[in-house]
């Protein structure tokens, strides 16, 4: 059994509103080998959301208090981040999942790519906050990208 980022598994929990569904995932889960969850909606921010980004680095230095999350109207909202990527890996934890398929580019799941905190569409090298967490707590994190390519691109 593996853990998926909600919004992969077609759920519409996205700051946007919408999902980023993967069908091979979506089978996963209807096949109960996957299970969906989404820190950020576990942390309490709402659907929709303003846009987030991680401001002064990466998901790793959020958890060492060098860098924060802030919304693009300019709130800071690390703490609902944080709690999110915790309540997401009690979840986890609970079903014995230690691998991971999650969404690149979210400031919460990112495992490749993350926005650069500027809000100007740049992406750098990075991972999200929940990632992060994740990793230190010794699980297996890939992103959507890596796992399709994996599958040859279902």
């Amino acid at each position: 059994m593996i853990g998926i980022s909600a919004c992969l598994g077609g759920i519409c929990c996205r700051y946007d509103g919408n999902h980023q569904e993967v069908v091979g995932l979506t089978k996963l889960i209807e096949q109960n080998q996957a299970i969906r969850v989404c820190p950020e909606v576990l942390g309490g921010l709402p659907i929709p959301r303003d846009p987030a980004e991680i401001v002064g680095g990466n998901g790793f230095d959020v958890w060492e208090g060098t860098a924060h999350v802030e919304t693009n109207q300019g709130e800071d909202v690390t703490n609902m981040f944080k709690d999110g990527a915790k309540r997401a890996y009690e979840k986890l934890q609970a079903q014995g999942i230690t691998q991971l398929v999650l969404k690149d580019k979210s400031p919460s799941c990112g495992s490749q790519i993350i926005y650069d905190g500027t809000f100007s569409g740049t992406k750098v090298q990075g991972v999200g906050v929940a990632t992060a967490y994740f990793i230190l707590q010794g699980m297996t994190v890939q992103s959507e990208v890596q796992w399709l390519a994996q599958q040859g691109g279902e």
